[in-house]
Order: C-alpha cells, then structure tokens, then sequence
C-alpha cells in the first residue's frame, strides 16, 4: 500500500514489510517515509485545516456518517486486516472493526454538538450592559500517533474527534500495523474529507515521529503509547496542546465476599484477550488470603484452557504476540518472578511469538511482573489481608489507568471507588472494559487528557471568550 501524502498516494525507496505476527509471513508493504515527506504533510495539513474550518457542523457530520456506512459495508475486510498484522484472533479483529464504525459515528454527532455559553458578566463589577459568550474553535493541525494493539479502533478515536472539530490531522501509524489505518484513509477520501485534511505517513517514530511533533504548525499531538515515549513527546514538543494515553499495570482487588466464579471468568477474559497487549489487562490480581485458594482452583483451568495458535483460524483463543522479542520478554520475566518464589500455576511456555497463557501465584508486589507494565498474556495473584492492604497495593505504582473491585458490598465498593488512585474504576468486572462514548484516560503517569468522541472534540478545540460591551 502507498501512503497519503498532500492529497496523493505516493510511495518511496524504501519499504516495511508488515509481518503477520504468527509466521512472519508479508502481508504487505508500505513506504519508508522520509524528514521531507513531514514538511511536505504539514505545509498541507495547514491547508486542509482552513478548508476543515470552512466546512459547517452539519457537512462534517454528513461526512463521517458516510464513513461509518463504508466502513460497515467493509467490516469483514477490516476485521481481517487487523487480524493479518495485529496477531488478534478474527473474532477480536471483527469486534474492533465494529467498534471502530461506532466511534465514527459518534465522533459524526459530536460534529453537530460544537457551541459555547452564555456569560453571566452583569453578575461582575462593571458588567451591567455587557453580553459575554464562548465559542470552540479547531486547533488547526493535529497529529494523531497511534499504537500497534488496536490499529484500527484506536486511530478512529483520534481522527474522528479531529475531523469532526474541523481539524486537519496526520496520521502516524505503528509500523508494524499501518494497514488498517490507510485503509481507513481511503474510506475517508472517499466520503469526502477534502484530500490535503487528512495525511498518513508511514514509519518510525525516531526518523518522523520526532520532526511531527517538534513542528511549531501542529498545534495539538494525540498519542497512545508507551510511558517513556510519551514523555519524549511532551519534551520534544513544546508548548501545545497533548493528549497522552500511556501506560498501566492494572490492578483488580478479590474480596472475601465476591463471586469467585464470576472472577475467574472475567479473569479469563480481561487478562489474555488480544494476549494481554492491552493497556488496561487484568495484571494484578490482589485477594484477600481467605479466598485465595478457592479463587485459584477457579481460574487456573480456564487460563489452561485457553487454546494458541494461528490467529485466522476459528478455533484459536488467544494469537501470538505482535514480535518474538516480546514474547521472549514476557517469558524474562516470568522466569525472573519463579526464580524469586512466585509459583507457575499454568502456562508460562513459548513458541515463536505465542506464548502459553501463564497465571503465577504468590506474587511479591515488588517483582516486575507485578510491578511494571508487562503487556503479555501474564496475571500475577497477589495475597492481602485487608481491604486497607488491597487498596494500599493497587494505589502503590506510578500507573493509574483502570483498576476493579469484587464485592457484593456497597461500602467496599463506594471506597476502592473514591480512595483508588485510577481513571477508570470497575465494580464486579475486570479493568479491560471500554465502551467508546465514555470518558477515557489515566492517572498519575498513564496519561493526560480524556479520550471518547464527545471529550476528544473538546481537547481539539479552543476555547474564545467574546465581550460585546455597550449593549
């Protein structure tokens, strides 16, 4: 595939293959773009931002609503595609695809929902006879840096948003998932984005990732991604607007009073779907001692039955990890924690990049597969003996994404609520759930910013106060 480029497909020299994740097979490949090819998407994206700014609210929804049409006429092929380069089972990738339709649409109705407020200004000293009023404005240039884990959803999420405040926006895909994302540039060519709004560039992040954002013409940068990058972004880009969706260790607290069955399955879901690679994976498991062995007896079947292989085919339940370097980490550090006490209490095999669903007990906090973010197909099991000491674990790291109780009490419930230190709280469930309209991001070093439609317009815009004296 080519990529994007001031209104035109265009390709250069030098490729990257994008490699399925379960045999290294080429799916395809796309160009290596060069320091240039940023000057080039820039010097249009400013372009494309004043014909967005012209556009009304109502043209940009009718513009993303026919996208969404599109791409629910070709949600198999998406689905497939995520699937081919991401290394996701085909029911997840089909599940992203619609997941992503949905964010366009709701990111059409946001479109419609751009306004301001009146301003009470004769409430002030000396406001008599003056109105007062905001109005939201687009930001201009808005570079969207996108992680490999959903390359489709995730990229939604932030051109959506952007197109629909009437924003130009370049694309920085993974490179190791570039596909899904061009092939939503299409379907956005198509429904009638004006060609300079919107560009894509593929490759690094070292050759352009760094040039994107240190531009002075961008004036807002969304990024999912690792903690470290995204602090490099922060310090490389200056003062602008940034939304930053980081990293995490997510923690789910087990009372003695929860429903162990209920645990365990959610467990089996939220901690090896799309084989960990998800920011907000059940990676900590903290259980009260007295259930502990009642809840291990419950879970550790499930992880053993869940089944690895080749992503395409119906009956795998878990694909391989997006590279063997990965893989080979997540096993690092399995091993580390067994040669320090933890005990393997299923999987913690690996073959290539699939890695056997692991589930380790008799986690010591400090240990890495606690303590950092893993981002495999790992969930450490922690004992505790009060909630005071749960609470006090889940809040002990520098990540605060998602984190879940188990209770079937109220006053439990309302506390880890209030006192944990996380955006997202989950009650009776997992931390891996997300519905794409609520507000979305982190804590402490997991991020700044919300993402979902209706907050992400709001972080692309700006904000105008208007003073109309002598009224």
């Amino acid at each position: 595939m080519k990529m994007l480029l001031a209104g035109s497909w265009v390709d250069r020299p030098e490729k990257i293959d994008v490699q399925n994740p379960f045999d290294q097979s080429v799916v395809d490949t796309v160009p290596r773009a060069t320091p240039s090819d940023v000057e080039a998407a820039v010097a249009a994206a400013v372009e494309g931002a004043k014909q967005m700014r012209r556009l009304t609210g109502h043209e940009r929804y009718h513009i993303l609503h026919k996208a969404a049409e599109l791409m629910r006429a070709r949600q198999a092929d998406l689905g497939r595609t995520i699937s081919l380069e991401e290394g996701k089972i085909i029911g997840e990738g089909n599940f992203e695809a619609s997941r992503s339709i949905e964010t366009i649409e709701l990111s059409a109705e946001e479109a419609k929902r751009l306004g301001g407020e009146v301003l009470p200004l004769d409430g002030a000293p000396g406001g008599a006879g003056k109105f007062g009023f905001t109005i939201r404005v687009p930001c201009s240039v808005v570079v969207a840096i996108t992680p490999f884990n959903f390359p489709l959803n995730l990229v939604c999420h932030k051109v959506g948003p952007a197109l629909a405040a009437g924003n130009a926006v370049i694309i920085k895909p993974a490179s190791d998932t570039p596909l899904s994302a061009l092939k939503l540039v299409e379907i956005l060519l198509e429904s009638g984005v004006p060609p300079l709004a919107v560009q894509c560039l593929t490759g690094s992040g070292s050759q352009i990732g760094d040039a994107l954002c240190r531009d002075p013409r961008v004036r807002k940068i969304t990024f999912t991604g690792s903690r470290d990058v995204g602090e490099h972004i922060c310090k490389t880009a200056g003062i602008k607007r940034v939304t930053m969706e980081l990293g995490s260790n997510s923690p789910v607290i087990v009372m003695d009073d929860a429903d162990l069955e209920k645990v365990a399955a959610s467990t089996a879901v939220t901690g090896y779907t799309n084989a960990g690679q998800v920011c907000i994976s059940t990676q900590r498991v903290l259980v009260l001692d007295r259930v502990y062995g009642d809840l291990v007896d419950a879970l550790a079947p499930k992880v053993r039955a869940i089944r690895t292989g080749d992503q395409l085919k119906p009956e795998t339940k878990m694909g391989p990890m997006i590279r063997e370097n990965d893989a080979k980490r997540v096993l690092d550090w399995i091993d580390e924690a067994v040669r320090g006490g933890a005990k393997l209490l299923a999987g913690g095999s690996r073959k290539g990049s699939l890695v056997e669903p692991a589930l380790l007990g008799d986690v010591n906090p400090r240990m890495r597969v606690s303590c950092d973010e893993l981002f495999g197909p790992a969930v450490a099991l922690t004992r505790c003996k009060s909630i005071d000491e749960a609470i006090a674990l889940a809040n002990d790291t520098r990540y605060g994404l998602s984190a879940a109780i188990f209770t079937r009490s109220l006053n439990n419930a309302i506390r880890f609520a209030r006192e944990c230190e996380s955006g997202n709280i989950h009650i009776n469930w997992g931390t891996q759930w997300r519905a794409d309209l609520m507000p979305y991001g982190g804590l402490k070093e997991s991020g700044l910013g919300k993402e979902g439609p209706k907050y992400a317009v709001q972080e692309m815009t700006e904000l105008k106060t208007v003073v109309m004296h002598d009224v």
